[in-house]
């Protein structure tokens, strides 16, 4: 036994192989074959695959620290702002949860809606260059969980109540949504946008469920335009209070920041009866 563990050392297999293969205890094949080394090929191989380990490890114990969260079965309509703010404006990664925006309302409304399910804070960080704030939750289980719930409300959401595709609705127009009002070449529309068509397509089937006519404009864009269908929007969907368009794009035709919901009255007001 001992001539044939070291002829398996001399073929280069390591502590751990030569231990399977024999069914002997690490310590006694060690004892055989400590004075033949392994090639410098197989020992980097045997470096990156206890390396990978490790790392599976302490992804592993991050992922199920003590700081846990609370699943849940039942949709509502704040979860479902919630999963629906981190799909459009925010990510979903491995390693947690994050979200941008400029606008503070929708940044404490997220916070806030996660506060249900996640008692510790965030991580916020400010670039003050783009004048974009980040609120960050790092926790491998957090993200994995909320992976798995935001592939299911895509998938659901037309089943669900009234009430809970309203939120998901309101969701959209205020992270990817925008009021296009330009009087002065009779412009009237809302606009929304996403580079997975999959969702626009999803997005305006829910807009039917509320007699809100839309349609896909190329690329990547839903339009709601006509006066009744923006009377529709405004009384069942509407932009969430405090939601404004940046004023200081150089393209901005107002020059300030004002709400999307008061530049919807105004575009509805400017209609001529």
């Amino acid at each position: 036994m001992n001539d044939f563990k070291q002829t398996l050392r001399e073929q280069d297999l390591s502590l751990l192989e030569i231990a399977k293969i024999t069914g002997r205890p690490k310590t006694s094949v060690y004892f055989h074959i400590r004075d033949i080394p392994l090639s410098s090929g197989k020992l980097k191989k045997v470096y990156e695959l206890n390396l990978q380990h490790l790392l599976r490890v302490a992804e592993s114990r991050r992922g199920k620290s003590a700081r846990g969260f609370r699943s849940f079965d039942t949709w509502d309509t704040v979860k479902v702002s919630l999963v629906a703010h981190l799909l459009f404006d925010g990510e979903i990664k491995r390693y947690g949860c994050f979200y941008n925006n400029r606008n503070k309302t929708l940044l404490k409304k997220v916070e806030r809606h996660m506060r249900e399910i996640y008692a510790f804070p965030p991580a916020w960080y400010y670039n003050q260059v783009t004048g974009v704030s980040r609120i960050s939750y790092f926790n491998v289980a957090l993200g994995a969980y909320i992976k798995q719930k935001a592939n299911e409300l895509l998938s659901e959401v037309q089943k669900m109540p009234l009430g809970v595709k309203r939120s998901f609705l309101q969701a959209f127009f205020d992270d990817e949504g925008c009021m296009d009002f330009r009087p002065n070449v009779n412009a009237r529309r809302i606009r929304g946008y996403q580079k997975d068509t999959s969702i626009l397509k999803l997005i305006s089937n829910l807009l039917s469920n509320f007699g809100i006519e839309s349609r896909f404009q190329k690329p990547n864009e839903v339009v709601i335009s006509g006066k009744e269908n923006l009377l529709k929007f405004q009384k069942e969907i509407n932009f969430s209070p405090g939601v404004y368009i940046n004023g200081n794009r150089t393209n901005s035709i107002w020059k300030k920041h004002l709400e999307k919901r008061e530049l919807l009255d105004r575009a509805i007001a400017s209609f001529k009866s």
